[in-house]
């Protein structure tokens, strides 16, 4: 039979129990909870217990269960901290791989862009990506039945017919020009969208990055130097340019810019389409109605702008073959990336 003092002593035997370390504790559970423990043997005795005493002695046993209970779990908090430290403080313990993350290739071009267009003194210019028709469009000598406004070709807002998602980093160079006085020496890199079918050539979504300069006597010459330095310090010190005549509605000349194949070094290969050379960027003259548009007096000031994607960039000098892989996130194309500061 259960006797109330003995219960009362193995609490006060329970609540002065401190184990020194994890095979005391383990003892002390064993000792309590195991089939054999003490308290399977006072739940046994627990049935020939009277109606009129069952309920203070139960209350009592599962007051012990619960101590021994709370008290194995703490220490077995405690004991696994300490673990802890010391591994931490061994220090013959092999240390724990670090496994390094890795730039996204198109970061890592609009960084080298950057960089190489600084050391021509140009600073960096940001804009809205939701922009509205004056700034994308008629500010930049758009005609009003030009293809880029039609719903195929540009992402509009369905309530705001005036509002769209930028189709071009040209937006920044318009807010620039109304903002800032001349001489103004900016690139605005930054992400642009177009409504195309995705393809391995092609993407909804992609990056810019615009270059433009305003000051007086600025001329076609200065603007074929710093694309020739741009080019050699992107692709390497033996790199040509060649400028084809284009037309761009807010450029006056305008050019298209190819630089030599630095797969093939120009001898002709499938990625060059056995051409030699490979096209990288649009450029021109600021046209004189976009100087205008803009309160610059185009009579004193000249200027020249131009233009390039990035995952263009990005394909030439890492020898991607499929723009798609840029959105992905698959860690396997990343992860080429990570000896790439």
């Amino acid at each position: 039979m259960i006797q109330i003092n003995r219960i009362h002593d193995i609490l006060q035997e329970v609540e002065a129990f401190i184990p020194k370390d994890v095979y005391e504790l383990e003892q002390f559970r064993i000792k309590y909870l195991s089939k054999k423990g003490i308290l399977n043997d006072l739940f046994t005795e627990f049935k020939q217990i009277s109606e009129q005493d069952r309920k203070k002695v139960g209350q009592e046993i599962n007051k012990i269960k619960t101590l021994v209970t709370s008290k194995i779990e703490q220490f077995k908090l405690n004991f696994s901290k300490e673990t802890t430290v010391k591994q931490l403080n061994d220090i013959s313990r092999p240390a724990a791989q670090f496994h390094l993350g890795s730039r996204h290739p198109i970061s890592l071009i609009r960084r080298q862009l950057i960089e190489i267009f600084s050391k021509l003194g140009f600073s960096v210019a940001e804009g809205p990506e939701i922009e509205d028709d004056w700034h994308v469009f008629s500010a930049l000598n758009f005609p009003l039945e030009h293809p880029a406004r039609d719903m195929q070709d540009t992402f509009f807002i369905e309530r705001n017919p005036d509002v769209l998602l930028r189709t071009h980093t040209s937006s920044v160079q318009v807010r620039a020009m109304q903002n800032l006085p001349p001489p103004l020496r900016l690139i605005m890199p930054g992400r642009v969208f177009r409504n195309e079918a995705i393809s391995a050539r092609a993407h909804c979504i992609f990056h810019q990055v615009e270059g433009l300069y305003i000051d007086k006597n600025v001329s076609f010459a200065d603007l074929k130097q710093t694309l020739l330095f741009f080019a050699r310090e992107m692709f390497g010190e033996s790199t040509k340019i060649r400028l084809r005549p284009s037309f761009f509605p807010f450029t006056e000349p305008s050019a298209e810019v190819d630089v030599s194949c630095n797969i093939c070094s120009g001898s002709g290969c499938n990625v060059c389409k056995y051409t030699g050379w490979l096209e990288i960027l649009g450029c021109g003259m600021v046209h004189p109605n976009v100087l205008e548009n803009c309160k610059i007096d185009s009579k004193i000031y000249t200027g020249y702008a131009f233009g390039m994607g990035i995952e263009r960039i990005a394909m030439l000098k890492y020898e991607v073959k499929d723009l798609r892989l840029y959105f992905e996130n698959d860690i396997r194309f990343l992860s080429q990336f990570q000896s790439v500061i």
